[in-house]
């Protein structure tokens, strides 16, 4: 019996924690777990051939080579598979991943991770200049999100934070605070409420830190629902959060309502702007007026912003905020008795790339104010032309209200049929579930003359190939699909551990 014909039994599908039983039992049955590993590797086996283009054509290496390879040898290599990637991402036919791109502006980078590109801000003693970076980084995203609207309402606001890798540790870090916090006051156990569309690093949160997250349904705009929101708090809530805009959907939920829960419930609120938070900032520049989400509101006691995406800083920079100082002291690690001498980090890592961090000053200061605002004015005005554009077609309809942040589904033809044709004209957009759609995330890469045009055409002609053709050899959309509709969660975790897996393999 194949797997897939005992997911899509009925029994099976209105019983999922059977599911899950039962297939656990299978897999602990030799027989039957080489059919599901076959099934799993007919699956897989069109994602190995994507992930290994190169096989056949660069050598592959699984030991060091007995005598080092000359330099030129090994730019050649790295020359070829740069320059084949680039002609993806560079045309604009990827959603977010890069979001400037520009080659004077990867120059000036390159120029000045060659002047940094050794240090390590974990001896700010050798290398004072990465302290003075992160204040001045921290500083400047601080004012740009209301720092000082804060401190005029409130004596007590100081408006502070760390820089981190990404967004995922800007946010395992504030949450990590308000779990510390709430233990230094006695409680032991914690949970936090966000809507079921917040980011996948809240539930890494959980995870890593004890956490329990409590998931809450959105509405049918995909904002969160501040009523069940405020349902879902008991006593060992310590923070609740809100996105702007969420990942999923690009929608901003309603900031200001929730943080003023949170506050009159005597809880933190954590505003996500990791995504958005540099353009939602400057959106003025395109006349749309977005409403306050950051700490001008009293309810605001935390944010993440990722300046390594819309802040166009190189990969991996963010900033965490915190609206005083004492949050913050939570978020840190001391040790005060290793036979090692007395260790402080603020962040998770011990030692860390100075370069990323000296780029991302450099950045913020080559882009300025006017910079930013030009940047979001082109970012939304071409999100609102390819919003209208999904609209307008037939079999298409855009879910929620988003600027430039883009999902998109259909009631008429398989919408992941039509991310698989979409993939094969060379566009890489994100699939998603819950429900099934696509998205776009409008970058600088897709303001540039004629992108958005040549995104809206192939779009166009995929939906009608797939209303026509039957399903063909497709490698996403089955994956998607299932991953959409089954209701063994463990099975689905088993495929994604899989393909990390294949990843890593040479």
């Amino acid at each position: 019996m194949k797997i897939e014909r005992l997911l899509e039994n009925p029994v099976v599908r209105r019983a999922p924690k059977a599911a899950e039983w039962i297939v656990a039992r299978l897999q602990r049955i030799p027989a039957a777990r080489r059919r599901i590993d076959a099934a799993f590797d007919e699956m897989l086996a069109p994602l190995r051939r994507e992930l290994r283009p190169y096989d056949g054509e660069i050598p592959t290496h699984r030991t060091l080579p007995d005598a080092g390879r000359p330099k030129d040898e090994v730019l050649s290599h790295l020359d070829r598979m740069a320059e084949r990637e680039k002609d993806r991402w560079f045309g604009g036919r990827v959603s977010g991943a890069v979001y400037h791109g520009g080659e004077a502006h990867a120059a000036f980078m390159s120029e000045v991770y060659r002047r940094f590109g050794q240090t390590n801000p974990l001896h700010p003693d050798v290398w004072p200049s990465l302290s003075k970076f992160e204040a001045e980084i921290v500083a400047m995203t601080a004012d740009m999100l209301g720092a000082e609207a804060a401190r005029a309402a409130d004596p007590a606001a100081d408006v502070c934070g760390t820089v981190t890798s990404g967004g995922t540790e800007s946010i395992l870090l504030a949450m990590k605070a308000y779990r510390d916090r709430a233990r230094a006051r006695g409680l032991r156990r914690v949970e936090i409420v966000v809507p079921e569309t917040a980011h996948a690093a809240f539930d890494k949160a959980g995870a890593y830190f004890g956490i329990r997250v409590v998931k809450v349904p959105v509405g049918p705009d995909f904002r969160a629902d501040p009523a069940a929101m405020a349902r879902a708090i008991t006593p060992r809530t310590v923070a609740m959060v809100g996105s702007a805009p969420s990942f999923p959907h690009g929608v901003i939920d309603p900031i200001e309502e929730l943080s003023e829960i949170a506050r009159a419930n005597g809880i933190g609120f954590h505003t996500d702007a990791c995504l958005g938070g540099f353009v939602l900032a400057f959106a003025d520049a395109a006349g749309i007026d977005v409403p306050p989400f950051d700490f001008r509101l009293p309810g605001v006691t935390s944010m993440s912003i990722d300046t390594h995406k819309y802040g166009y800083a190189p990969k991996g920079t963010s900033v965490v905020l915190y609206r005083d100082r004492d949050l913050r002291h939570h978020q840190y690690f001391v040790a005060t008795d290793w036979p090692g001498g007395l260790y402080f980090s603020p962040t998770l890592a011990g030692s860390r790339p100075g370069a990323p961090i000296a780029q991302c000053w450099a950045t913020m200061l080559h882009m300025g104010r006017e910079g930013y605002r030009d940047a979001a004015r082109r970012i939304l005005e071409t999100g609102r032309r390819i919003r209208e554009g999904i609209e307008a077609m037939d079999g298409l309809r855009v879910l929620g209200d988003p600027l430039w942040v883009i999902a998109f589904t259909s009631d008429e033809v398989d919408i992941y049929r039509v991310l698989e044709r979409m993939t094969r004209r060379g566009w890489s957009l994100n699939g998603l579930h819950r429900p099934p759609c696509v998205h776009i995330a409008v970058t600088l890469r897709h303001v540039e003359p004629g992108v958005a045009d040549a995104f809206l055409a192939d779009l166009s002609a995929c939906v009608e190939e797939v209303r026509r053709e039957p399903p063909g050899d497709e490698s996403l959309a089955p994956i998607y699909g299932m991953a959409a509709t089954v209701p063994t969660r463990g099975l689905v975790a088993e495929i994604l551990r899989r393909y990390v897996d294949l990843l890593y393999e040479p």
